[in-house]
């Protein structure tokens, strides 16, 4: 074999670490399960869309190639949300296994090179979400049975999807060979994925909703929203052909090309980066360096010097697990600037917004209310999930690591009860998460005191003037002229956001992190490891807020009045039906063609409907705990002594 082949194989297919990562992981049934399920939910999906869309005694060749469109189209989407979703759980263990400075001492006394060593890992580790992908390459070469799915589409479809995967893989591994990050970075990577997505749809969407309709810059940093400019050309235009020069004609002539050219470039010089520090030590030998005296910034959170044995003194709390549990979490200073940032940067942002909305009433091209109200949603819903998720990864982690640790074996040795125990740890997450919750709950405040005094001096004032005509849905002109107003028409003032939103909301939020918390405590106690019980929670989590959410979400548009208060019982529909009511209880706002009386009906069902919802929540809080409690002397025999 000549040398440069035998590099390159070196590099890749032979590579050591390649070959140990991909025959380990083979044999896991864990890996073996994930696989089918992709598979069972990709073909369970194709079989849904074609049965609906193809539906009726006999069809068209035309209507045929439309279903298989439709068809390609659903699955294209799934088959990216399942690959940016199992993708950092597969690259979860480069974070968290090779993170370990004792793998690393022993990884660098091989002779393997650095590019051996990073390319190793990476290859080993996307040869499974590679695999996965090519595993469904049958499922869209079916739509071709159907016609009107170009083969182009499809192929185009799987480089976008091997990108994301690509991307993902990559920051994973520098996040591995920094040696910064350890397994409770594990989820931060994992949230940090998912908001960046959120982030640059809600960017996109709001351009769209300024500057029309057609795709954006966000597009070609975005694999769903480069997917869509693939298979969804007419209601997601591209720029003409040379109507832009530059960067511009890449992004937004030809978005596909600049997802898949920029995910890879940064793919190449994260690897890059990775080789040159792989053997230096990492990130973290430059940025840990060793200093005399306390820092300024650690003296005003209250720490002491980086390292020291001493710490200042602190009050104990009467339940000594729920004080460690709020003060363990900011023992550190990134900890304490991470979540004050968090606190301090979304007051501002809310602030913000009001003050954009307030001084663009007299500018033709300023904020209207409708964006006002969009970007506010985006806003508030951005804000509950990113608490929602760091919730559920201290909570999953609280009881498990203590295991791994060995402090719960001593923490055992003491007078504390299991019901003191799971107690203090349930009011100590929360207690230390109430900060985070007043954030989207303090934003829906003060933009509904900014709404109740009629946008405070602002010219036109801050409510809607919204009409209906009896049979159709609500129009909104948008301050439009009231006089213009016919006799057909009914009309009714809506204020930019519901006065109560903010009461309305904390009732909800609170208990419903409560009741994250306490289904991430329950899996933390029963499961061996912090990544297992991450994962387990994420999953519950994830379906019962998903199903409740769609059930709460329809129903709010669907019933009168009892729909309102359905809607409370998830934050995402309430959230939508303080900022937005007429658009999310339309058949309570509308009944009878009775706005006014309407919009009243599903303020009081909404308030009554939260009220029922903390009391659900907070009876399924107290159920888990009783029943933690019954047990768990037995399940931590069980698991004694495992790490």
């Amino acid at each position: 074999m000549p040398v440069l082949l035998r590099w390159l194989m070196r590099l890749g297919p032979t590579n050591p670490i390649a070959i140990r990562l991909v025959k380990n992981a083979s044999r896991r049934d864990k890996h073996m399960y994930v696989r089918s399920a992709y598979l069972a939910v990709m073909i369970l999906v194709l079989l849904w869309v074609l049965v609906v869309n193809a539906t009726g005694t006999s069809l068209s060749y035309r209507e045929l190639a439309l279903a298989g469109s439709n068809s390609f189209v659903w699955v294209a989407y799934l088959q990216i949300a399942l690959i940016c979703i199992l993708a950092p759980v597969f690259m979860a263990g480069a974070i968290s296994q090779e993170a370990n400075p004792k793998s690393w001492d022993i990884l660098l006394t091989t002779p393997l090179s650095q590019g051996e060593i990073v390319l190793g890992n990476l290859f080993g580790r996307v040869f499974f979400i590679l695999g996965l992908l090519f595993a469904s390459l049958p499922l869209f070469a079916l739509t071709q049975y159907f016609g009107g799915v170009p083969g182009r589409s499809i192929f185009a479809s799987y480089l976008v999807a091997a990108c994301a995967a690509l991307l993902v893989g990559t920051i994973a591994i520098a996040l591995a060979v920094s040696r910064l990050a350890g397994r409770r970075a594990v989820f931060t990577f994992y949230v940090s994925v998912v908001s960046y997505i959120a982030a640059t749809a809600a960017v996109d969407a709001y351009l769209q909703r300024t500057n029309g309709d057609g795709v954006t810059w966000m597009t070609g940093i975005n694999p769903f929203l480069a997917l869509q400019a693939l298979v969804d050309p007419a209601s997601y235009p591209r720029a003409d052909a040379g109507s832009h020069a530059g960067l511009a004609a890449l992004f937004l002539e030809r978005p596909v090309t600049a997802w898949c050219l920029g995910s890879f470039l940064l793919s190449i010089a994260l690897m890059g980066a990775s080789m040159v520090t792989v053997r230096m030590g990492g990130l973290a030998s430059a940025v840990r360096t060793p200093r005399s005296g306390v820092p300024w910034y650690r003296k005003v959170m209250g720490l002491g010097a980086e390292g020291a044995e001493h710490r200042p003194p602190r009050a104990v709390w009467a339940n000594p697990i729920a004080w460690r549990e709020a003060a363990a979490r900011n023992a550190t200073f990134w900890r304490i600037l991470a979540r004050w940032s968090f606190v301090a940067f979304g007051l501002l942002l809310g602030i913000a917004l009001i003050a954009i909305y307030h001084v663009g009433a007299n500018d033709p091209n300023g904020m209207t209310i409708g964006t006002f109200r969009f970007t506010l949603k985006s806003l508030v819903w951005t804000e509950t999930a990113v608490i929602t998720l760091v919730a559920i990864n201290m909570a999953a982690t609280a009881v498990s690591r203590e295991r791994e640790d060995g402090t719960l074996d001593l923490i055992l040795t003491t007078p504390i009860t299991p019901a003191m125990y799971l107690t203090g740890k349930l009011r100590g997450l929360v207690a230390y998460l109430l900060p985070m919750i007043a954030v989207p709950c303090g934003t829906l405040l003060l933009a509904g005191l900014y709404a109740l005094f009629d946008g405070m001096g602002r010219a036109g004032g801050a409510n809607e003037y919204a009409t209906y005509a009896p049979g159709d849905r609500i129009v909104y002109p948008f301050r439009g002229d009231i006089d213009a107003v016919g006799a057909n028409t009914q009309l009714v003032t809506v204020p930019a956001v519901l006065p109560e939103a903010g009461i309305i909301a904390a009732v909800v939020l609170v208990p419903f992190i409560a009741f994250c918390v306490m289904v991430g405590l329950s899996w933390s106690l029963k499961s061996k490891g912090t990544l297992g019980s991450v994962v387990g929670t994420v999953g519950v989590v994830g379906v019962i807020a998903g199903v409740v959410g769609l059930c709460a979400w329809k129903s709010a548009d669907g019933i009168q009045v009892v729909g309102a208060s359905i809607a409370a019982l998830s934050p995402a529909s309430l959230l939508s039906g303080v900022i937005s009511p007429f658009e999310t209880f339309h058949e309570t706002t509308n009944a009878s063609g009775a706005t006014a009386r309407g919009l009243a009906n599903a303020r009081i069902a909404m308030a009554i409907g939260a009220a029922i919802s903390a009391a659900i929540y907070l009876g399924i809080v107290y159920g888990i705990h009783a029943s933690m409690v019954r047990t768990f002397d037995f399940t931590v025999r069980k698991l004694a002594g495992m790490r």
